[in-house]
C-alpha cells in the first residue's frame, strides 16, 4: 500500500521544507509499527526544487484476521476473497487511512513547532495512490475531490493488461495536484479514502463522528457530496449518520449566523436540569455482580452466558480481573460482543485479558476449569428445568471455581412492572421464573450437593412485600480451613462467615446500596490448577482444532501454553 506526497520549492522557500510539516528528515528512512502491520516513511527525493514524501504500508493479513478477521460492520466487501488473500495488503483503505493519522499525526493537526510559520500556509502539492479502490468508478473520485480545489486524474486500471477486452477493475491510479495547506491535504485524504473503499477494517463506534468532524472541520459542511461522504465513513449506522449530519448543519448555521455553535444549540439548559435519572436495573445487576467479585478478590473470572458482554466491558475497566472469558451458546452474541467490545481495536495487552469462546452449560467443559470466579447472571432462567442438573453439574460439580454468583429474575415482583401482563413472564425465551423462596431451595440443594456455601441478596429497590426485581446467590467453595466469624456488612447486615479454598477467609455481608452488596470478604490463598483446553479463543484469533491450550493458576501469575507453538504467553 502505497502513497507519496511531492511539491516544489525555490531557493528562498526550498521544497524540503515538506520535511518540517511532517516531522519526518529526509535523509532518514523511518518505520513505525501499526496495529496491523508497519509503515515506513522514506524520501525518494529531496532537494531545494522537489520534494517528495513516501509512504509505504506493509499490512500483516495474520494480524489482519486476529485483530478484526479484515471487516468492519458488516464484514468487508472482499472478505469473499479469502481471509488472508485479499487486497487489503495493496488497495489504499481505511488501512491507510489510519496510518496517515498516527504516522503524520502533527502533520495532521497543523502543527509545527520547529517552523511554525510554515503552518497555514498553501504549498505546490502532488499526491498520488497507485491503488486506490473506487466504488463509484473515475466520476465519483471526481466529485470528492474536485470540490475541494484539487485537479484530479483518476485512471482505471484494467483487470488484467493481456486481456484489455476484460474491461476496468474497480480500481483507480489517483493523481491529485493543487495548492493546498499540508493539514488540509491529510485531513481529506483521511475521510475519503474509506469512503471510496466504501469499508472499514475496525467496527465503527460512536466516536467516530467526532473523528470524522474534526478531520472534516472547514469543508465537510459545504461540500456538495455531504451525505454521502458522511454514510460511508460511518458505515451506513443510520442514528451516527443522523447525529453526524445534525451537527454539520448546526456549524453550518452557525458560520452563517457568525456565532458559536453553542449559541445556537442552546434549547437545553444543562445547568437547569437536575432531574435525577433512575439507574436501570441492567446497570443495578452488573454493579452487583461487580461487588461481589471484587470482595471475592477474584482475578480470572467466567462469564457464563456472556450475551453481547455488557458484564464484560465492565470488567475490563477493573484492572483486578486479569483474565476474562466470555462464554455464550450462541455466535451471533459472541460477534455482537466482539463488536461491541472493539476488540479489533483493543490493545494487545488489555485483548490478551479475554478470551471470548462458544459452549453450552449443558456439557461439561474443561476449559472451565480452575478460575476464581464464576458468574450465571440472569441465564438459568433460560435453560429447561430439565436440563438445569446438567448445568449444575458443569459448573458446581466439574468446573468448581472458588465463588459463583447467580442472578434470576424474582418472579413475585412481576406485579409490579404495570408493562407486564398477569401470569406473563419478563422474556419470551425465560422457561420458568422462580419466587425468592423457590430460588432460595434451589441454590440450598446446590450448595449441599456440592460443598458451597451460599448467600442471598437483593439486587434493585426492594418492595416490602414482593421483594427485590432481581435476586443474587453467592455460592462460595468450603474447603481449606475452617471460615472465620462473619464481619459487619455496611448499613450494619450481618456478615457471614465462608471457608474459602486456601488458607485464608472473611465475612461479607448485604448493604442498601445500589444492587445491594457490601464489600468486605477478604480474599483467601488459592490453591492452583491445571486446565486443558480445546481451540480456546483467544482475545481475536482462534487455535487450530488440534491445539491444546493449558494453564496454570496461583496466586500471584497465570500462564497459557499452547502445544502448537510451543509458546508461553503471560497473562
Amino acid at each position: 500500500m502505497f502513497l507519496t506526497i511531492a511539491t516544489t520549492g525555490t531557493t528562498d522557500r526550498p521544497a524540503t521544507d515538506l520535511g518540517f510539516l511532517l516531522h519526518k528528515h529526509p535523509d532518514r528512512a523511518q518505520q513505525f509499527s501499526t496495529a496491523h502491520g508497519t509503515a515506513h516513511v522514506l524520501y525518494p527525493e529531496a532537494d531545494a526544487e522537489r520534494c517528495t514524501a513516501a509512504l509505504l504500508l506493509e499490512v500483516d493479513p495474520v494480524a489482519l484476521v486476529r485483530r478484526g478477521q479484515g471487516k468492519g460492520r458488516g464484514g468487508a466487501p472482499d472478505a469473499a476473497l479469502g481471509r488472508y488473500v485479499n487486497d487489503r495488503p495493496y488497495a489504499a483503505s481505511s488501512l491507510l487511512a489510519v496510518a496517515l493519522r498516527s504516522v503524520f499525526a502533527s502533520a495532521m493537526k497543523g502543527q509545527c513547532a520547529a517552523r511554525p510559520e510554515l503552518v497555514g500556509r498553501p504549498i505546490p502539492l502532488r499526491i498520488e495512490v497507485p491503488v486506490l479502490p473506487a466504488r463509484g468508478g473515475a466520476a465519483l473520485v471526481e466529485r470528492l475531490f474536485r470540490p475541494l480545489g484539487w485537479s484530479v486524474l483518476a485512471e482505471p486500471l484494467p483487470l488484467d493488461e493481456r486481456f484489455p477486452e476484460w474491461g476496468d477493475s474497480r480500481y483507480v491510479r489517483l493523481v491529485l495536484e493543487g495548492a493546498c495547506e499540508l493539514a488540509v491535504a491529510l485531513r481529506h485524504l483521511y475521510v475519503l479514502l474509506p469512503v471510496l473503499d466504501d469499508a472499514k477494517h475496525y467496527w465503527v463506534a460512536p466516536d467516530e463522528v467526532d473523528k470524522l468532524l474534526r478531520a472534516g472541520e472547514g469543508w465537510l459542511e459545504h461540500h456538495p457530496e455531504q451525505r454521502l461522504i458522511v454514510g460511508r465513513y460511518l458505515a451506513r449506522r443510520r442514528s451516527l449518520t443522523r447525529e453526524a449530519m445534525a451537527r454539520l448543519e448546526l456549524e453550518r448555521l452557525a458560520e452563517a449566523d457568525d456565532a458559536a455553535v453553542e449559541e445556537i444549540d442552546n434549547a437545553v439548559d444543562e445547568e437547569a436540569d437536575t432531574e435525577e435519572k433512575p439507574v436501570p436495573l441492567a446497570a443495578r445487576r452488573r454493579e452487583a455482580v461487580l461487588g461481589v467479585l471484587r470482595s471475592a478478590g477474584a482475578a480470572r473470572v467466567l462469564d457464563l452466558g456472556c450475551g453481547q458482554g455488557q458484564l464484560i466491558g465492565a470488567l475490563l475497566k477493573e484492572g483486578q480481573f486479569t483474565e476474562i472469558v466470555g462464554m455464550d451458546v450462541s455466535m451471533r452474541a459472541l460477534q455482537e460482543a466482539r463488536r461491541r467490545l472493539r476488540l479489533d481495536r483493543m490493545p494487545e495487552r488489555q485483548s490478551r485479558r479475554v478470551w471470548l469462546v462458544q459452549g453450552s452449560l449443558a456439557y461439561t467443559d474443561s476449559r472451565l476449569k480452575g478460575f476464581d470466579a464464576a458468574v450465571l447472571s440472569e441465564v438459568v432462567e433460560h435453560v429447561d428445568p430439565e436440563r438445569l442438573p446438567a448445568l449444575e453439574y458443569a459448573v458446581f460439580g466439574v468446573a468448581r471455581p472458588r465463588t459463583v454468583v447467580v442472578t434470576t429474575p424474582n418472579v413475585e415482583y412481576n406485579v409490579r412492572w404495570e408493562s407486564l401482563p398477569a401470569g406473563r413472564v419478563r422474556h419470551a425465551d425465560h422457561r420458568f421464573e422462580w419466587t425468592r423462596d423457590e430460588f432460595r431451595r434451589w441454590a440450598g440443594e446446590v450448595a449441599a450437593r456440592h460443598g458451597y456455601a451460599v448467600t442471598f441478596g437483593p439486587v434493585g429497590p426492594e418492595d416490602p412485600e414482593v421483594g427485590p426485581p432481581t435476586q443474587l446467590a453467592c455460592f462460595v467453595r468450603e474447603g481449606g480451613e475452617e471460615g472465620a466469624k462473619g464481619g459487619e456488612g455496611t448499613n450494619g447486615s450481618k456478615g457471614v462467615g465462608v471457608g474459602v479454598s486456601g488458607s485464608g477467609s472473611g465475612g461479607w455481608g448485604w448493604g442498601e446500596g445500589v444492587g445491594g452488596v457490601a464489600d468486605g470478604m477478604a480474599d483467601g490463598g488459592h490453591n492452583g490448577d491445571i486446565r486443558d483446553g480445546q481451540g480456546i479463543e483467544v482475545g481475536g484469533g482462534d487455535s487450530g482444532p488440534g491445539d491444546s491450550v493449558s494453564s496454570v493458576s496461583s496466586a500471584s501469575s497465570i500462564s497459557a501454553v499452547s502445544s502448537g507453538s510451543g509458546k508461553e504467553v503471560a497473562a
